[in-house]
């Protein structure tokens, strides 16, 4: 009993330190789709993390909040649309200033707001919450029905996500701008209106999943909150294969190895401790492990959209 305890409580920490993670990697999958890579994920979560941190602290709305996390990240999706869509800007480099950008935005915005607490009504808004019956079903009672409404948030989204992309007509036009955006603009499909709308959504995920951080799991603000989480969400889109129900695992395994991290430290064997920095390392050596074996699998499903990372040049279709 006691073994099926601590394992509940494992999994429901892993979920949480998973949900940021998990919005990320969906806005990012978003963007990868229409055949735009955005390596600027970090500075979009570090963004948003920011923004939500202010506007909670000085309007005591939770939902604000979030809301203005959201909308932050999707300014900087926009700044990364403008430049690689309609400039035909490198994608690359873009996303990269993307993220010095976010990081150094964060960092004027949170300036003055170290060491403030949150109003009590937005820390209860988010807090775990255990949904009856559904809370008591064994190992993934806790896991999924017993969180905050944040980390079940994530859930929802990536359902809908996977839903719009596999199940309707939008999501076929954003896979065929992704695949080929000459043949889709030639079908009379918007290729540059799906790809900003996508990017947009993608970018104001990732704002959201910033906003985790500093909302609801520090719940204070502190410099480069997000420590590197933007990275480990590209590589997950990798892992993912693009598809956003992988991605809710990938999440959580990543949540899984932190949460291992963790423990680790407090446990020795005679005079000999786990070093907390090798343990921080473990994530993110597993990130790397799992991306080798996965770019070796040739399948079709396993493979980036055929356009990923080229700008789209009407003139030359």
């Amino acid at each position: 009993m006691d073994f099926l305890l601590s394992l509940e409580l494992f999994l429901q920490v892993a979920a949480q330190m998973g949900t940021h993670i998990l919005f990320a990697t969906l806005g990012a999958i978003l963007c990868e789709k229409v055949g735009n890579l955005n390596l600027g994920v970090e500075g979009m979560m570090l963004m948003g993390a920011s923004v939500g941190f202010y506007t909670a602290v000085h309007t005591g709305n939770p939902y604000l909040a979030v809301l203005a996390a959201g909308l932050m990240g999707a300014f900087g999706a926009l700044i990364y649309a403008v430049i690689t869509v309609n400039f035909r800007g490198n994608q690359v480099v873009t996303g990269l200033v993307l993220t010095i950008f976010g990081t150094g935005f964060a960092g004027m915005v949170g300036r003055n707001l170290s060491g403030i607490a949150l109003d009590e009504k937005v820390i209860s808004a988010f807090a775990a919450k255990p949904i009856p019956v559904l809370s008591e079903i064994p190992v993934i009672g806790k896991m999924l029905f017993e969180q905050s409404i944040y980390v079940q948030a994530a859930l929802i989204v990536a359902i809908l996500v996977y839903i719009y992309l596999n199940k309707t007509s939008f999501g076929l036009n954003t896979r065929f701008v992704g695949e080929n955006p000459a043949a889709a603009d030639a079908s009379g499909i918007n290729v540059t209106k799906y790809k900003y709308i996508n990017i947009l959504v993608g970018g104001f995920l990732c704002g959201v999943g910033g906003a985790f951080l500093s909302l609801v799991y520090v719940p204070r603000w502190q410099d480069n909150i997000t420590a590197g989480a933007g990275w480990i969400a590209v590589a997950l889109v990798i892992f993912s294969t693009w598809n956003p129900l992988r991605a809710i695992f990938g999440a959580y395994l990543f949540g899984m190895l932190r949460g291992v991290g963790f423990k680790l430290q407090n446990v020795k064997i005679g005079n000999f401790g786990f070093s907390a920095q090798i343990l921080d390392m473990l994530p993110y050596l597993a990130t790397i492990i799992v991306l080798v074996f996965i770019t070796k699998r040739k399948k079709k499903e396993n493979l980036p959209p055929e356009s990923l990372g080229n700008p789209y040049f009407r003139e030359e279709r």
